[in-house]
């Protein structure tokens, strides 16, 4: 669990619960099952990087899914369950029905929330400021840090049918609307409905990236006129050189990267 006191604590009050209304289950906190198959449903405790873990540790599990949150950004949980607090969830969970939801690939890698290349990659190099500082505020900081020294790179991007060459400054093709702890960047964003969301941001001055920043943090970003947002089901990126990229804050580097849409690829209680 990416904050371990945090998620300590969430697994007390789930497991106090389960035990309260005699529900079997078992609580796996380091060593995780080589297998799934004696379970009925799993839940997770963590945030979109413990999610990311459990996707590609359990690319096809079939079991229906919940995650709890106990991470910084927790971006993923927030687009399931807004912001409903932790007894309310269980309630729900346990009394909800299941439904499909859709899983992104990058590089054969799995990914339910975002994808961020170029300057998302060069913030989560500096993620540590997050570890500390925490959540949303310390991925602002990390990014207003970035906006001084960040140089763009030139991307080669194939994606329904058409290709964009030039120096970006985001590149992002995400599942979800929110990253970041917060940032709206692709609010039109839905995970049933078997569609990346793209978006592509152009080079801009240190002042515009400044000026736009809490626009595009708010999702008030869509008609800029140096913002490119499509929905895909493929996208296909090469760089001139070796760069990074975050899935869920999971960190990557190279210079081709394929990136597809798994439609209805697992279901959770949301």
């Amino acid at each position: 669990m990416p904050n371990k006191k945090k998620g300590d604590k969430v697994a007390e009050f789930i497991t106090g619960f389960l035990q309260k209304i005699k529900l079997p289950f078992t609580l796996f906190k380091t060593n995780w099952p080589e297998t799934l198959s004696e379970f009925s449903d799993v839940w997770i405790i963590g945030g979109d990087g413990t999610l990311n873990y459990f996707l590609n540790t359990y690319r096809s599990a079939h079991q229906p899914l919940a995650i709890f949150k106990a991470g910084t950004g927790n971006d993923f949980f927030w687009k399931l369950y807004g912001d409903i607090n932790l007894e309310q969830q269980i309630f729900h969970v346990l009394n909800t029905v299941p439904q499909k939801v859709d899983i992104a690939s990058c590089n054969n890698i799995l990914y339910a929330n975002s994808a961020g290349f170029g300057f998302d990659g060069e913030v989560l190099r500096s993620i540590n400021a997050v570890r500390f500082i925490g959540g949303h505020a310390g991925y602002l900081a990390i990014v207003l840090k970035k906006i001084f020294r960040f140089k763009e790179f030139h991307f080669h991007i194939q994606a329904g049918g058409r290709t964009v060459e030039k120096k970006c400054l985001l590149v992002i093709v995400n599942n979800s609307s929110r990253t970041g702890g917060g940032f709206m960047v692709t609010p039109k964003a839905k995970i049933n409905d078997g569609y990346l969301d793209m978006v592509l941001c152009d080079e801009l001055s240190v002042l515009k990236r400044l000026k736009y920043l809490p626009v595009i943090e708010k999702g008030k970003h869509m008609q800029l006129p140096f913002l490119l947002y499509s929905h895909e089901k493929e996208v296909y990126i090469k760089t001139e050189e070796i760069i990074y990229a975050q899935l869920d804050g999971e960190l990557i580097s190279g210079s081709e990267f394929k990136i597809l849409i798994l439609p209805g690829h697992l279901s959770f209680r949301y």
